[in-house]
């Protein structure tokens, strides 16, 4: 092990009871996409604490939160999510994502001028649906950085795990209301328009790829059921493999809610909300990242099915690495509350310690060998 190694894990086990104290406590705070204030609160208070040039805020989001140390050339960022999903709290594990990524920071901060490095630690909001990440693209913050990286806990470690383009999307159909029983030949049935859509969707999975996704859930069906719905409501989420793949698929399923309006007569309007796009891996420094892991006792395994992250917008900008990181969960996987619950736990307190000490030891790598350096350097 390198001087720059051993001092990275030394400094890191020096901080790992308050990054677990702080992981347990974003657990015990849940807080939805772009409202994270105690979250990103409590980690701009830690980078602050060690050091790190910190804002709190960037662009349109307050709950964003910018660190950052050393002046070197090679600029290297770590990103950090913090927000919850509703109902089931933090059953993605970004307690877990947050102070993985706030210990890597931690650890190669005494390092930076050694190792010629700025490093940036991004508290990047509302992956879960708003895209904070998109949020620090548009405002140019890659710009001038040469390679990011996360870890996300999971079931599995895995290097490069299969993560797809989504486009989220908000369906209302529009109609006329009229008494469900005295009067239904006046009603246009908004809710019937939903139910079409819905059927023609179920029917064109049979000719979907194995990424492609479809799903969604109806927000508002009616108002009363003796009264013919006027107006119904949806959110959908629609995935495929890759981004262009993705434009193909968007154009089926349009189709499919333009069915619901032309059976029924409703007026039809999607807006179109945010989107992810695929995640282009860069299997160098993943392997890297695998390699410093295994050594600390881990297990890798092939992707399992396929996810979604605006980390995959940050891959289209710079070298990139999302690796996942496994955490004991007796069964349960992402967003069962059974997996909130099991990133609360040793395993998770361990997966949150060595995340950070691979990612960093990946960084030391970046910056010490000088063919990968240049490579990321000449982005």
């Amino acid at each position: 092990m390198t001087d720059a190694n051993a001092s990275a894990r030394a400094t890191l086990e020096a901080a790992h009871p308050g990054l677990v104290e702080l992981s347990h406590r974003i657990h015990q705070n849940p807080e939805l996409g772009f409202e994270e204030t105690k979250a990103a609160g409590w980690l701009a208070d830690a980078l602050e604490a060690a050091g790190f040039k910190t804002q709190r805020g960037y662009g349109d989001m307050p709950t964003a939160v910018v660190g950052q140390v050393g002046s070197g050339p090679l600029h290297i960022a770590i990103c950090s999510e913090y927000d919850a999903l509703p109902g089931v709290g933090h059953a993605c594990g970004h307690n877990v994502i947050c102070t993985a990524g706030l210990g890597a920071a931690l650890a190669l901060a005494p390092l930076v001028d050694e190792l010629g490095l700025t490093l940036s630690l991004l508290g990047t909001p509302a992956e879960e649906g708003g895209g904070g990440k998109i949020g620090f693209i548009e405002g140019g913050f890659f710009a001038d950085v040469h390679a990011a990286m996360m870890v996300h806990p999971y079931t599995l470690d895995v290097a490069e795990p299969d993560i797809i383009a989504v486009q989220q999307l908000v369906v209302t159909y529009t109609g006329v209301e009229a008494h469900a029983s005295g009067y239904p030949w006046d009603g246009i049935n908004a809710a019937d328009a939903m139910v079409v859509a819905q059927t023609a969707i179920a029917l064109l999975r049979q000719q979907m790829l194995p990424n492609d996704r479809v799903h969604g859930i109806v927000t508002k069906g009616g108002e009363a059921a003796n009264v013919i719905p006027r107006e119904t409501t949806a959110d959908y989420m629609v995935r495929a493999g890759t981004a262009e793949r993705l434009d193909e698929l968007m154009v089926k399923v349009r189709n499919c809610f333009e069915a619901g309006a032309l059976a029924t007569g409703c007026s039809l309007d999607v807006r179109l909300d945010t989107a992810y796009t695929d995640l282009r891996h860069d299997s160098e420094l993943a392997a890297l990242y695998q390699r410093h892991a295994e050594s600390l006792g881990r297990t890798f395994v092939a992707s399992p099915p396929p996810v979604s992250t605006d980390m995959g917008n940050v891959s289209y900008e710079v070298p990139t690495i999302h690796p996942w990181i496994s955490v004991e969960s007796d069964g349960a996987v992402p967003h069962q509350a059974a997996f909130a619950d099991a990133c609360a736990t040793p395993s998770a307190d361990q997966a949150v310690f060595d995340g950070a000490l691979a990612m960093a030891l990946t960084v030391i790598d970046a910056a010490t060998d000088q063919r990968l350096r240049e490579r990321l350097l000449a982005k």
